[in-house]
């Protein structure tokens, strides 16, 4: 039978002190020296003067550090690679170095097949086994610089050319 069972309205089949003692306040109040522990009400928090309408969440700033692309072990100085995508797709090219940007130098030779000095991912390649002695050939001008195309400086007009509009001819 439940402790909180009633008999009729407002009678309960157990007295007050009974119920007290099967809750174990007893136990409790004995702990803090004869009285029930009080918690703190927290202090209420002043309210902002301004909502903001929409709910935009602060920029987390990126913790990633960049790290240099890493080579595939198949690819090294002089090997033969096959191109798989672009301009040159198909064509056989030598491996000269891995630039900064993770791109491979690669070259024709221009003379031998007409791919000229240019930057390959090594997504696009295929690597052979074949190797190529290329102990002769200088490619330490060649960085992403040297790839970056010159920007033109534009020319700002005057106030009054802006607002000049051009005369029609008439015939």
């Amino acid at each position: 039978m439940a402790p909180t069972s009633k008999l009729s309205t407002g009678i309960k089949r157990a007295s007050r002190s009974h119920t007290y003692h099967r809750r174990g306040l007893w136990a409790i109040k004995a702990k803090n020296g004869g009285a029930f522990p009080k918690a703190d009400k927290a202090a209420a928090a002043v309210e902002p003067k301004f909502y903001p309408a929409d709910d935009v969440k602060p920029r987390v700033p990126s913790t990633r550090k960049p790290k240099p692309t890493k080579l595939r072990s198949s690819i090294t100085p002089g090997t033969v690679l096959i191109l798989l995508a672009g301009r040159f797709m198909g064509k056989r090219v030598v491996f000269l170095k891995q630039l900064k940007s993770g791109l491979l130098l690669i070259s024709g030779p221009f003379k031998i097949n007409g791919v000229p000095i240019r930057r390959v991912n090594q997504t696009y390649v295929i690597a052979t086994s074949t190797k190529v002695d290329i102990s002769g050939v200088d490619v330490a001008k060649f960085d992403d610089k040297y790839f970056a195309r010159e920007k033109k400086q534009k020319v700002k007009k005057t106030e009054g050319e802006l607002f000049e509009t051009e005369k029609e001819v008439g015939v």
